[in-house]
């Protein structure tokens, strides 16, 4: 399966010009410029990879869809290392079902992640456990059902 080509047509979507409150202070103004300066092609790890400093938490939902096909990647292709997929189901979980991230998703979106969830849980299940993870999977698989 090819998670990302997927997501970027299920999650195809104009970048935004900004991604949050950019004004707000130096902090978000950084992540502001990290997520303009980089697209759904060009950002990685680097940008993304850290859970203390990770611009996503500053995005609103239209730059986290936009962002989408980028994070599904990541965590495909750090599955066995970095393990981003924790920062991706963080982003997916948010505040349960009424996060603004799944209200903003349409019900297709809401299908690939479910079925993108079932493919983590059915295929790495091993990994999700060694790092502590089994309960956040199931918990986002069990939000995103609710379409």
């Amino acid at each position: 399966m090819d998670w990302f080509n997927e997501a970027l047509e299920i999650f195809k979507s104009e970048k935004p010009e900004h991604f949050g409150n950019y004004k707000h202070c130096g902090e978000c103004e950084e992540h502001d410029d990290t997520l303009r300066r980089s697209d759904v092609f060009s950002i990685g790890l680097d940008e993304l990879g850290s859970p203390g400093w990770d611009p996503m938490c500053f995005s609103k939902p239209a730059g986290k869809i936009y962002y989408m096909p980028a994070m599904i990647k990541l965590a495909v292709d750090t599955i066995d290392s970095d393990f981003y997929l924790s920062q991706l189901l963080f982003h997916l979980e948010g505040d349960g079902e009424g996060n603004e991230l799944f209200k903003a998703c349409n019900s297709e979106q809401r299908q690939f992640i479910v079925r993108f969830m079932d493919w983590v849980i059915l295929n790495h299940s091993e990994k999700i456990e060694d790092q502590f993870y089994e309960h956040e999977a199931f918990r986002v698989r069990e939000i995103w059902s609710n379409t």
